[in-house]
């Protein structure tokens, strides 16, 4: 029999964005929840670009040395090398020489670490949304898979496809929000115009997160891209509003 519990709902603005948090599991106290967004402003403040004082931005200063480099900058740049080298350096950090911007992994990085303070307190029922980027445990409070809106990225109040999932994580990456954010690092010059969004489901919100953005990079064929990659689906939509999916994409449109 399957008990179904009053959710616990906690929404704050870090890193620039809005941060829910959503535990269907009982009694659960909001030093959960404080302990999640603690963990996000610890982030924001290691790698937030925008704060002069974080360490990526005294890397990008060159007042850091890579021998000083903190244990989780370490990590983010193995992550970023690994996933270049994934996606045919169609993933890349560093921006021009010696300047570096993380953000395109950090985000699904931090929301993934973030979820594990869930599973280490023994939750399993949870929702956890940042910017957009979704990681979903078990089931919501209705005992079903949680579902995810895809936005019309030409009706940004619209939604055109949802899409249920548990144990997964969900990525969009596009312009139609915060405008040429994205870059093709073989070809750093040009804008990527041919499509607007694509989204990606896969095991964990880091790898959807990683490989969205490179998949985005990579215009037309990113989603040729995600179709070759094991346990992954995708959903991209061209500048002319036409939509391809991956093959096995259908199945989370129905529960």
């Amino acid at each position: 029999m399957l008990i179904l519990y009053q959710p616990m709902t906690s929404t704050r603005h870090i890193m620039g964005m809005p941060i829910t948090l959503e535990i269907v599991d009982n009694n659960i106290g909001a030093e959960v929840a404080d302990e999640v967004f603690a963990y996000f402003k610890s982030i924001n403040n290691k790698f937030s670009t925008y704060k002069p004082e974080s360490e990526i931005s005294q890397i990008n200063l060159g007042k850091v040395s890579a021998a000083d480099y903190s244990p989780e900058m370490r990590t983010i740049f193995a992550l970023a090398e690994e996933t270049k080298q994934l996606t045919n350096g169609y993933f890349d950090i560093k921006i021009k020489d010696g300047i570096y911007d993380p953000s395109g992994l950090v985000k699904g990085w931090a929301i993934h670490n973030a979820a594990k303070i869930l599973v280490d307190k023994g939750l399993k029922n949870y929702y956890l949304v940042a910017g957009g980027d979704i990681q979903a445990s078990g089931l919501n409070n209705n005992g079903k898979p949680w579902s995810v809106g895809i936005k019309n990225p030409f009706k940004k109040h619209e939604l055109i496809k949802i899409i249920y999932i548990t144990n997964q994580g969900v990525a969009t990456s596009g312009t139609y929000e915060q405008g040429q954010h994205i870059y093709n690092p073989h070809n750093r010059t040009s804008l990527i115009t041919d499509i607007v969004s694509l989204t990606v489901i896969g095991p964990n919100i880091f790898e959807a997160d990683r490989f969205a953005t490179a998949a985005f990079a990579m215009g037309p064929y990113g989603i040729n891209f995600i179709e070759k990659l094991n346990g992954f689906e995708g959903y991209m939509i061209d500048e002319n509003g036409l939509a391809t999916k991956t093959s096995g994409f259908e199945k989370y449109t129905k529960f």
